[in-house]
């Protein structure tokens, strides 16, 4: 595996890679000091790294107590879902128009990424392979601003799709969906495939918000 460039972005990708793992579960406390030596840096990335999950939503900081995982929140996935929603929506639509065999050539090698990881039962790389999925299809719809933005959304949610993945179920759904989703962007059926994607986003949230819900529900 390739390092990151920079400390502070190997120690990021790390923690995110823990949290999706499970390794750090939702309540569990940081502890710097452990994590620090386990990586075998100073705790100066750690602190900028922890700042960087504490915007995206995925750590929380208490005063005299330090950072602990985020736990899963309906509520949350819920916004986040439909902001996404309105902004991918958007980006798809403009995306079909422009689709080069190229950009096809990323979607479909992205889905297959996808589809090995699945039956492989790899979790994480099946959550790195659907984010280039679902952004090889949107990119081209050169609407860099907006991006950042959805990128930003996903990055806060990739501990709910380690969730949503971890049932053999839920996975051969994705492939089967991702199947659909190719098909209507190699033929470019812009209303098609944002009618897929929201199905696709849907089919996530249904599935989640009963295991999330009682989690909710077993706290109060």
């Amino acid at each position: 595996m390739r390092r990151p460039p920079t400390t502070q972005a190997f120690v990021l990708d790390e923690l995110r890679r823990s949290i999706v793992s499970g390794e750090l579960s939702p309540g569990q406390p940081i502890r710097q000091d452990t994590i620090a030596a386990g990586l075998g840096v100073s705790r100066v990335p750690l602190r900028e790294a922890l700042k960087t999950l504490e915007a995206e939503g995925q750590v929380v900081y208490q005063p005299h107590r330090g950072y602990s995982v985020a736990e899963l929140s309906l509520a949350d996935l819920l916004e986040v879902y439909r902001m996404r929603e309105l902004l991918e929506s958007e980006a798809a639509r403009v995306a079909a128009e422009r689709l080069t065999d190229a950009d096809l050539t990323r979607i479909t090698d992205a889905g297959q990424d996808v589809e090995k990881a699945a039956e492989d039962g790899d979790l994480v790389a099946m959550i790195a392979a659907n984010r280039r999925f679902h952004f090889a299809l949107l990119e081209p719809s050169g609407m860099p601003r907006l991006l950042r933005v959805v990128r930003t959304l996903w990055d806060a949610t990739d501990a709910y799709r380690a969730v949503y993945y971890n049932s053999g179920t839920n996975r051969a759904r994705v492939r089967r969906e991702h199947e659909a989703i190719i098909s209507a962007a190699e033929n470019g059926r812009a209303e098609e495939l944002i009618h897929l994607l929201a199905e696709h986003r849907d089919h996530a949230v249904d599935a989640l918000r009963s295991t999330i819900g009682e989690e909710d529900h077993s706290r109060r």
